[in-house]
């Protein structure tokens, strides 16, 4: 039923985070379709820990939508959120930063490759007008 769904997604996610072998065992209910059930629950945007994992080795796809769930909650809401999570507020705080600096790195590199990319497209053509001159 749906209810017992929920109920198990509940046990599974954060902050109880139950092992699916504990959860199997006592319901009943194959380890395959628990792992579906919490898949589907990641698909919708749940942040959903594989494993039972402390926070801070959470996959980063989960600490993303934790970052994501949380940018819009004022002080008091990211406290309550956190609490329900079994999280720490510093945690998300520093998973934002995380997220706010992750691509900068990328975007400093790629645009160096460019100028080098554009800088030896100069340099063929310069050795091109070259050899047909010669």
């Amino acid at each position: 039923s749906p209810e017992l769904k929920d109920a198990l997604l509940r046990r599974m996610l954060p902050p109880n985070n139950e092992s699916i072998t504990k959860i199997s065992r006592e319901e009943g209910i194959s380890e395959q379709t628990l792992r579906n059930w919490r898949d589907k629950a990641r698909k919708e945007g749940y942040a959903a820990p594989g494993t039972d994992a402390v926070p801070d080795d959470w996959r980063t796809q989960d600490k993303f939508l934790v970052v994501v769930e949380t940018a819009s909650m004022n002080e008091t809401e990211l406290a309550e959120y956190a609490r329900k999570k079994g999280l720490y507020i510093e945690q998300i705080k520093a998973w934002e930063d995380a997220c706010m600096n992750a691509n900068g790195g990328i975007a400093k590199e790629a645009s160096r490759l460019n100028r080098e990319l554009k800088d030896s497209e100069k340099e063929r053509r310069k050795l091109e007008k070259e050899l047909q001159r010669k």
